[in-house]
């Protein structure tokens, strides 16, 4: 039973910052230390007012930190994991304009996106505090049991709808201040010059729903930094900070 609660503690951690490893450590240590003659009425007393209140609060820091990284100056543009790119169906007006050296009109429509996006990242914050504040003892044997982002893949569950309805008002408000639409109808606007004297497919410049492909691309970016947060302490010897973090993971 100790040994069950200490793998979930484990893996929790890879979503609290470094500062936080010493908490937990101590934790840990508490529920290790104890004797195998004390009774189940203890061990349950500490597993209960210590450890899941210490879960939740890793979970608490880690999403905060994760927020945090998309939600500052190139947070998303600065990132090649998560930087929001040119629309697929807009991938020929960046080709033509690139070959006719107006490079940069793509270019700020594309750094306009991710600037909309790190002005909306915050606001996933307090959604996975409540995520976490539901979290039942079921829902930590399935991340216990899962996979390398099984706590990832339960925020998702739980928060994807409810951060799309946060996110995309500000990311409405946010490409309006940034100026996504107005780069994006100045890029389409140079397009239509260029293929008015050729025979270039013509694309209508209302076609892509900017408001909805902003979002999108944000919350997948969001839910990656999480993952790969979450991957860290499963997978890198680098990133288990304590003696206790070592012995557990080290096969």
């Amino acid at each position: 039973m100790k040994k069950i609660y200490v793998f979930t503690i484990m893996i929790l951690l890879s979503f609290a910052d470094i500062s936080q490893a010493g908490l937990f450590d101590s934790i840990v240590k508490g529920v290790m230390g104890k004797s195998s003659q004390e009774t189940d009425i203890n061990t349950t007393t500490i597993d209960n007012d210590k450890i899941i209140p210490g879960l939740k609060e890793a979970l608490t820091i880690g999403t905060r930190n994760a927020v945090d990284t998309v939600s500052k100056i190139d947070g998303y543009f600065g990132n090649k994991d998560i930087e929001i790119l040119m629309p697929e169906k807009m991938q020929m007006v960046a080709t033509i304009l690139k070959q006719a050296g107006l490079n940069d009109h793509v270019d700020n429509f594309i750094l306009s996106m991710n600037r909309a996006a790190e002005k909306a990242g915050s606001k996933a914050a307090p959604l996975f505090v409540d995520a976490i504040k539901e979290m039942s003892v079921k829902d930590a044997g399935n991340i216990l049991n899962g996979g390398d982002t099984a706590a990832t893949d339960y925020f998702r569950n739980k928060t994807s709808d409810k951060i799309y309805e946060a996110f995309k008002p500000t990311v409405s408000s946010s490409m309006n201040a940034v100026g996504v639409t107005r780069s994006y109808k100045e890029m389409m606007n140079k397009y239509q010059s260029i293929i008015t004297t050729t025979n270039m497919p013509f694309i209508d410049k209302y076609s892509l729903d900017l408001d909805n492909y902003v979002t999108d691309e944000a919350i997948n970016g969001l839910f990656y930094m999480v993952g790969q947060e979450e991957k860290k302490i499963r997978t890198e010897p680098a990133a288990r900070v304590t003696d206790l973090l070592k012995t557990v993971f080290t096969k």
